[in-house]
Protein backbone atom coordinates (compact mmCIF):
# COMPACT_ATOMS: atom_id res chain seq x y z
CA UNK A 1 0.00 0.00 0.00
CA UNK A 2 1.32 3.60 -1.37
CA UNK A 3 1.87 6.35 1.37
CA UNK A 4 1.54 4.17 5.05
CA UNK A 5 3.31 6.02 7.39
CA UNK A 6 6.63 4.56 8.78
CA UNK A 7 7.59 4.61 12.46
CA UNK A 8 10.51 6.22 11.52
CA UNK A 9 7.96 8.88 9.64
CA UNK A 10 5.86 8.98 12.77
CA UNK A 11 8.09 10.47 15.69
CA UNK A 12 9.93 12.86 12.52
CA UNK A 13 6.50 14.61 12.71
CA UNK A 14 5.85 13.89 16.37
CA UNK A 15 9.27 15.87 17.32
CA UNK A 16 8.37 18.68 14.65
CA UNK A 17 5.11 19.25 15.90
CA UNK A 18 6.34 19.43 19.49
CA UNK A 19 9.50 21.19 18.25
CA UNK A 20 7.62 23.87 16.58
CA UNK A 21 4.49 24.62 19.28
CA UNK A 22 7.94 25.05 21.67
CA UNK A 23 9.08 27.79 19.46
CA UNK A 24 5.97 28.94 18.52
CA UNK A 25 4.66 29.62 22.34
CA UNK A 26 6.95 27.71 24.89
CA UNK A 27 5.30 25.82 27.41
CA UNK A 28 1.63 26.80 26.47
CA UNK A 29 1.76 26.08 22.84
CA UNK A 30 3.39 22.60 23.72
CA UNK A 31 0.83 21.87 26.46
CA UNK A 32 -1.61 22.30 24.15
CA UNK A 33 -0.27 20.13 21.16
CA UNK A 34 -0.29 17.28 23.28
CA UNK A 35 -3.52 18.01 24.39
CA UNK A 36 -5.39 18.09 20.73
CA UNK A 37 -3.20 14.56 20.26
CA UNK A 38 -1.83 15.60 17.05
CA UNK A 39 1.67 14.34 17.93
CA UNK A 40 0.50 11.29 19.38
CA UNK A 41 -1.59 10.05 16.65
CA UNK A 42 1.35 9.53 14.18
CA UNK A 43 2.61 6.76 16.31
CA UNK A 44 -1.38 5.50 16.45
CA UNK A 45 -1.20 5.36 12.60
CA UNK A 46 2.49 3.99 12.54
CA UNK A 47 0.56 0.84 14.68
CA UNK A 48 -2.05 0.33 12.08
CA UNK A 49 0.22 -0.12 9.34
CA UNK A 50 2.22 -2.53 11.25
CA UNK A 51 -0.84 -4.42 11.79
CA UNK A 52 -1.85 -4.39 8.16
CA UNK A 53 2.34 -5.53 7.28
CA UNK A 54 1.65 -8.52 9.09
CA UNK A 55 -1.41 -9.84 8.17
CA UNK A 56 -4.65 -7.65 9.15
CA UNK A 57 -7.68 -6.84 7.41
CA UNK A 58 -7.48 -2.65 7.22
CA UNK A 59 -11.50 -2.90 7.00
CA UNK A 60 -11.39 -4.44 10.45
CA UNK A 61 -9.01 -1.56 12.68
CA UNK A 62 -10.82 1.16 14.05
CA UNK A 63 -10.15 4.09 14.40
CA UNK A 64 -9.85 3.25 10.07
CA UNK A 65 -6.51 4.40 8.99
CA UNK A 66 -6.01 7.98 8.90
CA UNK A 67 -8.30 8.86 11.36
CA UNK A 68 -9.11 9.74 14.65
CA UNK A 69 -12.71 8.23 15.27
CA UNK A 70 -14.55 6.31 16.27
CA UNK A 71 -12.72 4.68 18.78
CA UNK A 72 -14.29 1.88 20.15
CA UNK A 73 -15.75 1.90 24.09
CA UNK A 74 -14.90 -1.28 25.68
CA UNK A 75 -16.30 -2.46 28.78
CA UNK A 76 -14.54 -3.54 31.43
CA UNK A 77 -14.84 -4.38 34.95
CA UNK A 78 -14.55 -1.16 36.81
CA UNK A 79 -15.42 1.23 33.67
CA UNK A 80 -16.01 1.78 30.11
CA UNK A 81 -12.91 3.80 27.86
CA UNK A 82 -12.36 4.71 24.19
CA UNK A 83 -9.25 2.50 23.16
CA UNK A 84 -6.54 3.91 20.48
CA UNK A 85 -6.45 1.57 18.03
CA UNK A 86 -8.79 -2.04 17.87
CA UNK A 87 -8.74 -5.01 15.35
CA UNK A 88 -12.31 -6.17 15.32
CA UNK A 89 -12.79 -9.98 15.07
CA UNK A 90 -14.64 -11.36 11.84
CA UNK A 91 -16.46 -13.64 13.08
CA UNK A 92 -18.65 -12.23 16.10
CA UNK A 93 -21.37 -9.57 15.29
CA UNK A 94 -21.68 -6.68 18.65
CA UNK A 95 -24.63 -7.68 20.69
CA UNK A 96 -25.96 -4.89 23.05
CA UNK A 97 -25.43 -6.10 26.97
CA UNK A 98 -26.60 -5.08 30.27
CA UNK A 99 -23.90 -5.27 32.46
CA UNK A 100 -24.03 -6.38 35.90
CA UNK A 101 -21.26 -6.16 37.97
CA UNK A 102 -18.52 -4.07 39.22
CA UNK A 103 -18.87 -0.31 38.87
CA UNK A 104 -20.69 -0.29 35.49
CA UNK A 105 -23.41 -2.64 36.55
CA UNK A 106 -26.81 -1.25 34.98
CA UNK A 107 -24.65 0.07 32.19
CA UNK A 108 -25.54 -0.61 28.88
CA UNK A 109 -22.42 -2.33 26.85
CA UNK A 110 -22.72 -1.70 23.08
CA UNK A 111 -20.80 -4.70 22.30
CA UNK A 112 -20.80 -7.07 24.14
CA UNK A 113 -19.05 -9.48 26.08
CA UNK A 114 -18.22 -12.19 23.20
CA UNK A 115 -17.06 -9.43 20.31
CA UNK A 116 -14.74 -7.36 23.39
CA UNK A 117 -12.87 -10.51 24.40
CA UNK A 118 -11.93 -11.35 20.97
CA UNK A 119 -11.19 -7.31 19.88
CA UNK A 120 -7.25 -7.03 20.20
CA UNK A 121 -7.04 -4.01 21.63
CA UNK A 122 -3.76 -1.60 21.71
CA UNK A 123 -2.67 1.74 23.94
CA UNK A 124 -0.32 4.29 22.32
CA UNK A 125 1.13 6.49 25.19
CA UNK A 126 4.02 8.94 25.50
CA UNK A 127 6.32 11.15 27.68
CA UNK A 128 9.05 12.90 26.38
CA UNK A 129 9.62 15.32 29.75
CA UNK A 130 9.62 14.89 33.04
CA UNK A 131 9.93 11.04 33.23
CA UNK A 132 11.20 10.35 36.55
CA UNK A 133 9.12 12.67 38.04
CA UNK A 134 5.79 11.12 36.76
CA UNK A 135 7.06 7.57 36.37
CA UNK A 136 4.58 6.02 38.94
CA UNK A 137 1.56 8.06 38.49
CA UNK A 138 1.96 6.89 34.67
CA UNK A 139 2.87 3.22 34.92
CA UNK A 140 0.04 2.26 37.73
CA UNK A 141 -2.18 4.27 34.94
CA UNK A 142 -0.34 1.54 32.14
CA UNK A 143 -1.11 -1.38 34.75
CA UNK A 144 -4.89 -0.56 35.40
CA UNK A 145 -6.14 -0.53 31.76
CA UNK A 146 -4.80 -3.86 31.41
CA UNK A 147 -6.54 -5.03 34.74
CA UNK A 148 -9.76 -3.47 34.00
CA UNK A 149 -10.16 -5.07 30.35
CA UNK A 150 -8.60 -8.50 31.88
CA UNK A 151 -11.14 -8.53 35.01
CA UNK A 152 -13.60 -8.79 32.78
CA UNK A 153 -12.88 -10.79 29.74
CA UNK A 154 -9.16 -12.95 30.64
CA UNK A 155 -8.67 -13.81 26.96
CA UNK A 156 -8.65 -10.10 25.69
CA UNK A 157 -5.28 -9.68 23.99
CA UNK A 158 -4.05 -6.54 25.02
CA UNK A 159 -0.93 -4.12 23.45
CA UNK A 160 0.97 -1.03 24.86
CA UNK A 161 3.14 1.12 22.71
CA UNK A 162 4.78 3.41 25.57
CA UNK A 163 7.55 5.94 23.83
CA UNK A 164 9.82 7.75 25.88
CA UNK A 165 12.20 11.00 24.89
CA UNK A 166 15.78 9.57 25.89
CA UNK A 167 17.24 11.96 26.67
CA UNK A 168 14.02 13.79 27.62
CA UNK A 169 12.82 17.25 26.92
CA UNK A 170 14.17 20.39 29.77
CA UNK A 171 10.86 21.55 30.52
CA UNK A 172 12.61 24.58 31.84
CA UNK A 173 14.04 25.46 28.67
CA UNK A 174 10.26 25.58 27.39
CA UNK A 175 10.12 28.81 28.85
CA UNK A 176 12.78 30.44 26.78
CA UNK A 177 10.93 28.78 24.04
CA UNK A 178 13.55 26.45 23.02
CA UNK A 179 13.88 22.71 22.54
CA UNK A 180 16.66 21.94 24.76
CA UNK A 181 17.68 17.94 26.73
CA UNK A 182 18.69 16.86 29.86
CA UNK A 183 21.60 14.87 30.56
CA UNK A 184 21.11 11.33 30.04
CA UNK A 185 20.05 9.21 33.37
CA UNK A 186 21.22 5.67 31.66
CA UNK A 187 19.89 4.60 35.61
CA UNK A 188 16.33 5.69 34.32
CA UNK A 189 16.35 3.67 31.09
CA UNK A 190 17.13 0.81 33.02
CA UNK A 191 14.37 1.68 35.62
CA UNK A 192 12.05 1.36 32.48
CA UNK A 193 13.13 -1.36 30.35
CA UNK A 194 12.96 -3.47 33.43
CA UNK A 195 9.42 -2.00 34.66
CA UNK A 196 7.63 -2.99 31.36
CA UNK A 197 9.82 -6.75 30.63
CA UNK A 198 7.57 -7.02 34.09
CA UNK A 199 4.05 -6.00 32.12
CA UNK A 200 4.52 -8.49 28.92
CA UNK A 201 4.35 -11.60 27.45
CA UNK A 202 1.19 -12.60 29.36
CA UNK A 203 0.01 -16.43 28.63
CA UNK A 204 -1.83 -17.39 30.80
CA UNK A 205 -5.44 -16.13 31.09
CA UNK A 206 -6.17 -17.65 34.43
CA UNK A 207 -3.74 -14.87 36.34
CA UNK A 208 -1.33 -11.63 35.63
CA UNK A 209 -4.25 -9.77 34.55
CA UNK A 210 -1.97 -6.44 35.28
CA UNK A 211 -0.16 -7.93 32.12
CA UNK A 212 -0.39 -7.20 28.33
CA UNK A 213 -0.01 -9.56 25.93
CA UNK A 214 2.74 -7.42 23.94
CA UNK A 215 4.28 -4.06 24.75
CA UNK A 216 6.69 -2.14 22.98
CA UNK A 217 8.58 1.02 24.72
CA UNK A 218 9.59 2.98 22.21
CA UNK A 219 12.71 4.60 23.47
CA UNK A 220 13.38 7.74 20.87
CA UNK A 221 16.45 10.33 21.06
CA UNK A 222 14.30 13.39 19.84
CA UNK A 223 17.70 15.55 19.94
CA UNK A 224 19.40 14.33 16.80
CA UNK A 225 17.97 16.27 14.10
CA UNK A 226 16.46 13.20 12.59
CA UNK A 227 14.99 11.00 16.21
CA UNK A 228 16.55 8.13 16.49
CA UNK A 229 14.43 4.50 17.92
CA UNK A 230 16.37 1.98 19.22
CA UNK A 231 15.91 -1.61 18.70
CA UNK A 232 18.57 -3.10 20.73
CA UNK A 233 20.26 -3.77 24.52
CA UNK A 234 23.75 -3.14 22.52
CA UNK A 235 22.53 0.26 20.51
CA UNK A 236 21.83 1.23 23.91
CA UNK A 237 25.03 0.58 25.90
CA UNK A 238 26.67 2.17 22.97
CA UNK A 239 24.98 5.83 23.15
CA UNK A 240 25.45 5.42 26.96
CA UNK A 241 21.52 5.57 27.29
CA UNK A 242 22.24 2.24 29.20
CA UNK A 243 25.19 1.43 32.17
CA UNK A 244 27.81 -0.57 30.34
CA UNK A 245 27.37 -3.26 33.33
CA UNK A 246 23.64 -4.06 33.51
CA UNK A 247 22.16 -7.07 33.51
CA UNK A 248 18.53 -5.49 31.82
CA UNK A 249 17.81 -6.85 28.57
CA UNK A 250 15.55 -4.24 26.15
CA UNK A 251 14.79 -7.57 23.44
CA UNK A 252 10.97 -8.67 23.55
CA UNK A 253 10.08 -4.67 24.32
CA UNK A 254 11.10 -3.32 20.51
CA UNK A 255 8.96 -2.00 17.61
CA UNK A 256 9.83 -4.05 15.10
CA UNK A 257 8.11 -7.38 16.55
CA UNK A 258 5.20 -5.57 18.08
CA UNK A 259 2.50 -6.75 16.49
CA UNK A 260 3.82 -10.23 15.63
CA UNK A 261 4.22 -10.85 18.96
CA UNK A 262 0.10 -9.33 19.36
CA UNK A 263 -0.98 -11.49 16.48
CA UNK A 264 0.49 -14.85 17.85
CA UNK A 265 -0.63 -14.40 20.89
CA UNK A 266 -4.02 -13.68 19.51
CA UNK A 267 -4.02 -16.79 16.75
CA UNK A 268 -2.65 -18.65 20.01
CA UNK A 269 -5.55 -17.82 22.33
CA UNK A 270 -8.42 -17.91 19.10
CA UNK A 271 -7.12 -19.36 15.79
CA UNK A 272 -6.01 -18.26 12.67
CA UNK A 273 -8.05 -15.72 10.07
CA UNK A 274 -9.97 -14.00 12.70
CA UNK A 275 -7.98 -10.46 12.03
CA UNK A 276 -7.59 -11.34 8.27
CA UNK A 277 -8.85 -12.82 4.91
CA UNK A 278 -7.73 -16.18 5.50
CA UNK A 279 -10.62 -17.14 7.71
CA UNK A 280 -12.52 -16.67 4.60
CA UNK A 281 -9.79 -18.39 1.99
CA UNK A 282 -9.31 -21.24 4.20
CA UNK A 283 -12.84 -22.43 4.15
CA UNK A 284 -12.86 -21.40 0.44
CA UNK A 285 -10.10 -23.77 -0.80
CA UNK A 286 -8.87 -21.58 -2.91
CA UNK A 287 -6.14 -23.44 -4.52
CA UNK A 288 -8.34 -26.19 -5.33
CA UNK A 289 -11.46 -24.23 -6.39
CA UNK A 290 -12.69 -22.43 -9.94
CA UNK A 291 -13.51 -18.54 -9.33
CA UNK A 292 -16.90 -20.05 -9.66
CA UNK A 293 -17.01 -21.94 -6.88
CA UNK A 294 -14.94 -19.86 -4.69
CA UNK A 295 -18.32 -17.81 -4.92
CA UNK A 296 -20.24 -19.97 -4.08
CA UNK A 297 -18.58 -21.20 -1.36
CA UNK A 298 -18.56 -17.84 0.43
CA UNK A 299 -22.23 -17.49 0.08
CA UNK A 300 -22.23 -20.50 1.76
CA UNK A 301 -20.10 -19.24 4.82
CA UNK A 302 -22.49 -16.15 5.13
CA UNK A 303 -25.41 -18.33 4.72
CA UNK A 304 -24.70 -20.33 7.12
CA UNK A 305 -24.93 -18.25 10.06
CA UNK A 306 -20.92 -16.67 9.89
CA UNK A 307 -21.26 -13.44 9.76
CA UNK A 308 -17.34 -11.92 8.57
CA UNK A 309 -16.73 -8.38 8.43
CA UNK A 310 -14.58 -8.45 5.81
CA UNK A 311 -17.28 -9.83 2.99
CA UNK A 312 -18.72 -6.30 1.52
CA UNK A 313 -14.29 -5.35 1.09
CA UNK A 314 -14.28 -8.47 -0.33
CA UNK A 315 -16.78 -8.41 -3.01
Amino acid sequence: MANLITINKAVKNFKTLIDNSIKEGGNKSKTAIIRSSKPILNIHEAVKVQLIENGVNKELIYPPLNSRTPELKLAGFLKQKDQDVCVTPNDEEETVEILSIGLLNGKEDKFGEKFTKKTLTINVRSQISSIQKNFDTLYERTISEAQNLHERCPEMVLGEVYMIAVPEYDDKAFAKKKSEFKTINAKLVEKYIKSFQAITNRVDISKNFYQYEATCLLIVDFSKKTPKIYNSTAELIADKLLPTDTKIKYEGLEWSNFSKKLIKAYETRFGTGILSWYFLIKKASISSLLESDFKNEISSVVNSGIVNRSIKFFW
